[in-house]
Order: C-alpha cells, then sequence, then structure tokens
C-alpha cells in the first residue's frame, strides 16, 4: 500500500495555499483562473489537490469546490485538506468540528488524503491533548478519510518521536527544498532521513520556499544561467525535491495560468535530476549560503494572532527587497505602504505569537526591530 501511493501518484501536486486573486479585489480569489488551471492540471494527467481549513480563511476549499469538485468526477483526482489546533486557539470540539466544514465547504464527500496541520515543538502536544489522532482514525474506519498522518515543521527528534508513536500514520508532510536542505532550523535533509528510516510517505511542501527558488538572488541565477538550458529557476527546485525516493508528490503552491503551464511543462513526463544537474544544485546551495536577506514565505500564520495587526511578511518583504535593489528612499515609502492601517514594525509588544507559529522558525520578534530601526527612520 504504501509502494502505491508513491508509485501511482504522479509527482507534481496542485498546493491551494497561494490562488491567485482578483485583479479588482486583491482578497478574493480569482475562481475563473483558478478553473482554467485545474483544467490543465488535469489535462495533463495530474490528480493531487491540497488545500487546508485555514487557507484563505476558508475561502481555499471553497474554490476547490467550485473550480474542481462540482466540474469533475469525485475518481478522478485526489484531494487532501488538514485540521488545525492552534492557529486562533481552538478547543477540542470547534477543532473536531472543522472535519464537518470542510467537507460542507468542498462538497467533496471523502478526503483521499488528511493531515493534523503543522505539527512543531509548541503546538504537537494539543493533538494528543484533543484526543486528534483517535478521532482521525475513527473517521478512516468510517471511509470519511482514506489516508492520515500530519504536515511538520521541526526538527528530526520530534518527528522521529512522532512517527514511533503512531504507526497509524498513513504519509507525512514536510518542508523539502534545496534551500533547507542543510539548514539546521527546517531540516529538510534530516527530516527526509527520518522518513525513509520509517520508510513513510511523504508528500513535498515550499519546494520553492514560498517562490523564493523561482525568483532566486542574482548569485543563484547565475548558477543556473551558466548552464545555458531552457528552464526555469522553478523546475531546478522542483526537481530536485521530486528526485527524492518515496515522495508521494511535490506541491507547488502556483498562483497563475503561467506558473502552472511551466510545472506542466516539465513535470509532464518528469525526469529526476542526472548526476551532472545534481552538482548544479550543489553550486546554487553554495550560492545561496551567501544571502541574508529574511527567509520568510509569507505563510501569514503569524499575522492571524497579532494583536497589533503588523504584516509581518510585507514588512520583511520590504526590508528583503531594500537590501537587494537600494531604493532611493531607502525602501521607506514601501514600507508605508505595507503598513498604512496596521501595525508597524516598531509597535510589537513582543507577545511571542508571531514566532510560535512560524514554520521556519524565525525570530521574528527581533527581526521586527532591525526592520523599525532600518524603515522608520
Amino acid at each position: 500500500m504504501v509502494q502505491d501511493m508513491v508509485r501511482d501518484t504522479k509527482k507534481l501536486g496542485f498546493g491551494l495555499m497561494r490562488l491567485p486573486k482578483c485583479a479588482d479585489n486583491p482578497k478574493k480569489i480569482d475562481v475563473e483562473q483558478v478553473k482554467e488551471m485545474v483544467d490543465l492540471f488535469l489535462d495533463a494527467g495530474f490528480t493531487y489537490f491540497d488545500t487546508a481549513f485555514v487557507y484563505d480563511g476558508g475561502e481555499s476549499e471553497k474554490a476547490a469546490k467550485e473550480a474542481l469538485i462540482d466540474r469533475y468526477p469525485r475518481e478522478s483526482f485526489t484531494m487532501c485538506t488538514k485540521m488545525n489546533a492552534w492557529l486562533g486557539h481552538p478547543d477540542m470540539e470547534t477543532t473536531k468540528k472543522q472535519l464537518e466544514i470542510s467537507l460542507e465547504r468542498t462538497g467533496a464527500g471523502y478526503f483521499d488524503y488528511y493531515l493534523l496541520h503543522a505539527l512543531q515543538v509548541d503546538n504537537w502536544k494539543l493533538y494528543d491533548k484533543y484526543g486528534l489522532w483517535d478521532f482521525l482514525r475513527e473517521q478512516k474506519e468510517k471511509g470519511i478519510l482514506k489516508k492520515i498522518g500530519f504536515s511538520f515543521h521541526a526538527g528530526p527528534g520530534l518527528l522521529d518521536e512522532l512517527l514511533a508513536k503512531h504507526p497509524e500514520t498513513d504519509f507525512i508532510q514536510l518542508q523539502i527544498n534545496y534551500a533547507d536542505w542543510d539548514d539546521p532550523g527546517i531540516a529538510s535533509g534530516a527530516n527526509y532521513e527520518v522518513a525513509r528510516k520509517y520508510n513513510m510517505p511523504v508528500t513535498i511542501m515550499e519546494p520553492v520556499k514560498g517562490g523564493k527558488l523561482a525568483d532566486p538572488v542574482d548569485a543563484v541565477k547565475a548558477v543556473f544561467d551558466a548552464e545555458k538550458k531552457d528552464a526555469s529557476y522553478a523546475s531546478w527546485a522542483v526537481r530536485f525535491a521530486a528526485s527524492l525516493e518515496g515522495i508521494i508528490t511535490v506541491l507547488s503552491g502556483m498562483s497563475s495560468v503561467e506558473q502552472m503551464k511551466d510545472n506542466i511543462g516539465y513535470m509532464k513526463e518528469f525526469r529526476p535530476l542526472d548526476a551532472h544537474e545534481r552538482e548544479v544544485i550543489l553550486r546554487a546551495q553554495a550560492a545561496l549560503n551567501e544571502d541574508k536577506s529574511i527567509a520568510c514565505t509569507a505563510c501569514h500564520y503569524c499575522t492571524d494572532g497579532c494583536p497589533l495587526n503588523i504584516p509581518i511578511p510585507e514588512i520583511f518583504a520590504v526590508r528583503n527587497r531594500r537590501d537587494l535593489y537600494s531604493p532611493f528612499d531607502g525602501g521607506r515609502r514601501a514600507y508605508e505602504v505595507a503598513t498604512t492601517g496596521r501595525g508597524r514594525a516598531s509597535e510589537c509588544i513582543a507577545c511571542g505569537q508571531c514566532e510560535s507559529a512560524c514554520p521556519q522558525r524565525l525570530q521574528i520578534i527581533d527581526l521586527l526591530r532591525e526592520c523599525a530601526t532600518v524603515l522608520e527612520r
């Protein structure tokens, strides 16, 4: 059964976290464009879709219904969503109710894959406290869930402990990309080795690190450009992840038809990296180690509970652009735009909510202080 999941699923999955927004309303998902993306994806033979209860405040699941589930036979695709026990501080009953709400939002009838969402050092015990492992097993016995597991943002020690404690786990979702492979904070490579130890199938999230590897720093671009191949920067990152053994699929959070077409172009007839290409990735990793930008992926988990409504990812993006491109005003105009009507970096009260929610384990409080120093002068 383990090998069936790995063997039978094509290696590109459609992550529904960063769906395109309407031109006239940047907070509303452009469902018509999503429909076009879904059509292209399925027509190319891909089948795996991934969303979560909390994505876009539930709008991602609703978009999945309108763009996919209402338009295609249920057996023609597989759907994954997630239950979150910590974002917004739900209690046991409201957390369990997320499954019912997800079924209502999507109209999926059942979920092929279902995950406890974003387990990390500060929250994993909540999933035990609320009895959610038992709850998922019960729903699997009823046929509502086909495969159960968890997504993970911590180190190999905790991952080993969880897999040993929960043999009912069918699969896990890990952040894996070439930038984070040896990063001690993300531990992509070390976590992957733990998964292999347990022969645990893996779906991969953040293969392009929130888009950072689709448009990498100039030193990394130079490494790939030297190959003189007609390949996007994103293709190197996705193929790196998809070339690993034991992978169910690699989730790409595509935000446009153009991104979908690019991914399909090199993944429809997927070819693993060869020895030379792996050497190119090593050179890219070496070049990337010189990059000192803030490694935020703009997932916005940090902002949902911020008492000052500070737009943390947007502030970090301004800081990174300032460091890379040296705007004439030091980035202060872009900073004012990002924070208008919202909290400023200097208003952070150091409550720590953001740091406990951050999958990248960033020292957000200290980084906000630095941003305030350089952007609020």
